[in-house]
């Protein structure tokens, strides 16, 4: 007798089973990491390739070679074109990357990942090499997930096991995009699968850890940022890290609303339609490499000069707003790209303008700007994403300053708190709300489709303490296994559940966020 799907799943929990599917999983990252640290690898290379040439091609700019600016223009007007074109073919393209993987993990919506992995990567070239102030992160989190499906796919594995790839693929990504191994696996627990599992652990560890050693082979062990050594923070200037921590805070908390405002604007307006849409970001884009070439792409490499140049207060907060303004016409216009690289950009500004203010009411901090430069962007980070640990383990792996742990998480924790405070929103969970309630051709619920899902039971949720038969579970749902530490359950109506519990549950794909709710650590 054939056996069933659900006969197999109850029986891959088994303890021999189990450690196989460890194994696996295990195998299966390195297999993904070594896929995704060769096309982001790829992905960066042509990227920073781009950068090198902009600033050749506008040296070659004059009135009398009128005609080599004028076909530059020309090329704007065909990526123009391009990247209206790769939007309309392929909308899960569009935008960061990191909402729509959040969304496929919630049962919310699904990608063709041949045709995301191909538009992603050319439209994110094309729009990031122009000039547009978008960051590769995003890109690299969804090429990464796109191959991780790919692989699943071939190798036929459950729907389970996918979203467990799923996960370690954009992990992989983010660790390959900047050199992160650590601040991906973190991302992965703290942004995309928000909860932690042993076995999520094994793929995101491997794959991370892979892909950034190959993304190393061909640009090396260096940090992304070149900041060199930095001094430790001494506690009595703690206090003004906290100041830091609740200014950055605020001013992430207005970039979110003024990303939001201007992909309102674009969504509102009558004039600029189809190809027009990202010709604005990218006429700007020209008229930019003249006045303020220092805002154009990512701006990884204005980091670097920060921390070399003095740059006055005055021609700071000119960086600033250029930069923000900038960016969110970028992200407004729905071409493909991120937000990861310009919010830390934008942190690092921040930084030097509150080093400057504080200096100007007489307190000497001459000798630590670079370290409130450098914690700024973690700052920043946790208050636009409500990602703390993520934003520490990410700059603290980013600049080299492994030593500045404690001073990095106390920044980020109080910017986290100044934005929750304001009752700000996580900017990834915003831009999946809003992508699923305006594009209806990309919310396809596969409500026929059933998968195994992993999920903890979080202290004070509705589910702790509770008798499975008194829980509201979804319908059709079935607890098929618990774990308990090492000890297996074999679930009925009376097993009364504990915090920590690993619940393995056949759900609908829909029923994702249902669990996610009852399952939850509860805040208050």
């Amino acid at each position: 007798m054939k056996e069933t799907y659900l006969s197999k799943a109850v029986t891959a929990f088994g303890e021999d089973k189990a450690r196989y599917f460890r194994l696996q999983l295990c195998l299966e990252g390195i297999l993904i990491g070594v896929a995704t640290g060769l096309v982001v690898s790829a992905y960066r290379g042509l990227l920073e390739g781009s950068e090198e040439l902009r600033p050749w091609v506008y040296k070659h700019f004059s009135w009398d070679n009128w005609t080599i600016f004028l076909l530059y223009c020309l090329l704007m007007l065909l990526f123009a074109f391009l990247l209206y074109y790769i939007v309309k073919k392929e909308p899960m393209a569009s935008g960061s990357g990191i909402p729509q993987i959040k969304g496929i993990l919630l049962g919310k919506m699904h990608m063709n990942w041949f045709s995301v992995l191909f538009y992603k990567f050319v439209g994110g070239v094309i729009a990031i090499g122009s000039g547009l102030s978008l960051g590769r992160e995003g890109p690299s989190v969804q090429l990464g997930a796109a191959l991780a499906q790919g692989i699943s796919r071939s190798r036929r594995r459950s729907r389970m096991e996918e979203r467990f790839l799923l996960t370690s693929g954009a992990c992989a990504g983010l660790a390959a995009a900047f050199n992160a191994p650590l601040a991906g696996i973190i991302f992965g627990f703290e942004e995309l699968y928000r909860n932690f599992s042993p076995v999520v652990l094994m793929a995101t560890a491997t794959a991370s850890v892979t892909a950034t050693a190959v993304t190393a082979i061909f640009f090396g062990e260096i940090p992304v940022f070149h900041i060199g050594n930095l001094p430790v923070l001494p506690m009595k200037m703690y206090g003004l890290l906290i100041l830091l921590g609740l200014f950055v805070g605020f001013l992430g908390l207005g970039f979110n609303r003024l990303l939001f405002k201007a992909m309102d604007w674009f969504d509102g307006q009558k004039i600029l339609k189809k190809m027009w849409k990202p010709a604005l970001p990218l006429a700007v884009a020209v008229i930019l490499g003249f006045v303020l070439p220092q805002v154009l792409g990512g701006g990884n490499r204005l980091v670097d000069i920060l921390v070399k140049e003095h740059y006055g207060l005055a021609f700071l907060c000119i960086l600033y707003l250029g930069k923000i303004f900038f960016t969110a016409l970028s992200f407004g216009s729905g071409v493909p790209g991120g937000i990861f690289l310009p919010m830390l950009v934008l942190g690092a500004l921040a930084g030097g303008v509150f080093s400057h203010i504080v200096i100007a009411v007489g307190v000497d901090i001459s000798a630590y700007e670079v370290n409130f430069i450098v914690f700024a962007m973690a700052a920043y980070f946790s208050a636009v994403v409500k990602a703390p640990i993520t934003g520490s383990i990410l700059i603290m792996e980013m600049t080299g300053s492994f030593q500045h742990m404690m001073a990095l998480i106390c920044v980020s924790m109080a910017a986290y708190v100044a934005v929750d405070m304001a009752k700000g929103r996580a900017v990834y969970d915003a831009l999946l709300c809003r992508s699923l309630n305006k594009h209806a051709r990309i919310k396809k619920v596969l409500r026929y489709k059933r998968v195994i899902i992993e999920r903890v039971v979080g202290n004070g949720s509705n589910a702790d303490g509770k008798c499975i038969k008194f829980i509201e579970w979804p319908k059709h749902s079935l607890i098929i296994d618990i774990r308990r530490g090492e000890e297996e359950i074999v679930p009925d109506g009376e097993t009364r559940l504990q915090v920590g519990d690993y619940l393995y549950i056949l759900a609908y794909e829909d029923q994702i966020e249902i669990l996610q709710g009852i399952l939850s650590e509860k805040n208050n």
